[in-house]
């Protein structure tokens, strides 16, 4: 059987997740709330490393494990509200802020590879094309 996860961001500081069985209909299975944040979600991705990333308005981009939902680690870099998450198949994350930057990770630790500059104004979406351009 397919199991689909599904995640939510949420605007009262914390994202949680369930376990969609069926399709179209999932249902909701007993959400596992990630707390942590000091501001709204506003962003989620789900790595294939095993790995949920959640931003928010707390400049934060929190790192949790799919297995147990224990906070893995927290990045920061951004100096504004971060707005948007992409994860690529290699497990590098991208995230848009509302600093007009794209921060580049490396998904396995965090470390970061670089900035892309550029935007005139907050990054709200990014999205990872089939052969891995992000847009």
């Amino acid at each position: 059987a397919v199991k689909r996860q599904l995640r939510e961001g949420r605007w009262d500081d914390y994202a949680a997740g369930w376990l969609a069985p069926g399709w179209p209909a999932p249902r909701r299975l007993a959400p596992r709330k990630l707390y942590g944040h000091d501001g709204e979600v506003l962003s989620l991705a789900v790595g294939s490393n095993g790995k949920v990333y959640s931003a928010s308005t707390d400049n934060k981009i929190r790192v949790w494990s799919t297995r147990d939902g224990k906070l893995l680690g927290i990045l920061g870099g951004h100096f504004a509200k971060v707005l948007s998450l992409a994860v690529a198949e290699d497990s590098t994350l991208y995230s848009g802020s509302f600093d007009r930057t794209v921060r580049v990770r490396r998904g396995q630790n965090g470390n970061h590879l670089r900035t892309l500059t550029g935007h005139t104004g907050g990054v709200y979406a990014l999205a990872i094309g089939a052969n891995g351009n992000v847009f």
